[in-house]
């Protein structure tokens, strides 16, 4: 499994509407994750909680595939 599909997977089981998910991967290695707008308090979580966690997960899931670093922004669908 790929950082995108595992961050795909992660923030599909945590939002009410699955099929408004959207993460893709641009050219500077960053994982984008959009949601829809009610989905998006979830996704943070409380203080960002949620989201630190996702973050944590798909980094030690890169450092044991030795792809490095990597940066995750999540944002609400216009």
């Amino acid at each position: 499994m790929n950082l995108v599909e595992l961050t795909e997977y992660l923030v599909k089981n945590i939002v009410k509407d699955p099929t408004n998910v959207e993460v893709t991967k641009n050219d500077e290695g960053t994982i984008e994750v959009l949601v829809a707008e009610e989905d998006l308090g979830a996704v943070i979580g409380r203080a960002g909680k949620i989201a630190n966690a996702i973050r944590t997960l798909v980094q030690a899931a890169a450092y044991t595939t030795d792809q490095g670093r990597v940066r995750i922004n999540i944002d609400a669908k216009k």
